[in-house]
């Protein structure tokens, strides 16, 4: 099995991007009562890449350090779920869901339990529906927030061992803030194999036999 055959078809990540962005409206429906505001997040795409080609898109994207919320999830699929913002759209994040009226010190202080909130609440909602909608359970563990550059977040955390990312881009808005985010998946190859053959499946329930 190579990561070649594992590439999703149209159809898939059309069924995938549908399923996900059910997920984050979910999410932003959790976050809106959380924090009493509209919040708006999309995803207008995904894309299936190696971990270095992730590593490296989000680099071309990103000249700041990256803060990332990390979970790990297991089940019918397995794998590493990361939500990742580029250092000044955390803050500007944390900022808007704590309600913008705090110091920079006081938002610096609530970094890191604002951040892990938000990232369990989106993760947890994209993962849950993922799994829900193709009829399979998954366990997450407790959030985490790391930082680091690209590299370290795609690449050191595996040990070099081949990966894919399903890598898929973010559009966030709270209180007026437009902040962007990427959600990426690390699956190792057999993980990746089960999700395309519970696409296949979700696609013949939803379509029919004959899509």
């Amino acid at each position: 099995m190579s990561a070649e055959t594992l590439v999703l078809s149209e159809l898939e990540r059309d069924a995938l991007t549908e399923i996900v962005n059910i997920g984050v409206s979910r999410a932003a429906s959790s976050l809106r009562k959380m924090i009493g505001e509209q919040v708006l997040l999309s995803v207008p795409s995904i894309e299936v890449v190696s971990q270095r080609r992730a590593a490296r898109l989000i680099s071309e994207r990103e000249v700041s350090e990256l803060v990332a919320v990390r979970q790990d999830f297991s089940g019918s699929f397995s794998g590493r779920a990361l939500l990742i913002f580029p250092e000044t759209n955390s803050l500007e994040l944390v900022r808007a869901v704590t309600g913008g009226e705090l110091s920079v010190q006081e938002v610096l202080d609530l970094e890191q339990e604002a951040l892990a909130e938000t990232g369990n609440i989106i993760l947890n909602s994209c993962l849950a529906t993922i799994a829900n909608m193709l009829k399979r359970s998954l366990v997450m563990t407790i959030p985490e927030v790391v930082r680091g550059s690209g590299g370290s977040l795609f690449d050191a955390e595996h040990d070099g061992a081949e990966g894919l990312v399903l890598f898929l881009y973010i559009d966030f808005a709270v209180r007026s803030r437009d902040i962007r985010g990427y959600i990426a998946m690390i699956l190792d190859l057999p993980s990746m194999a089960a999700l395309k053959d519970l696409l296949g499946e979700f696609i013949a329930r939803v379509v029919g036999e004959d899509f």
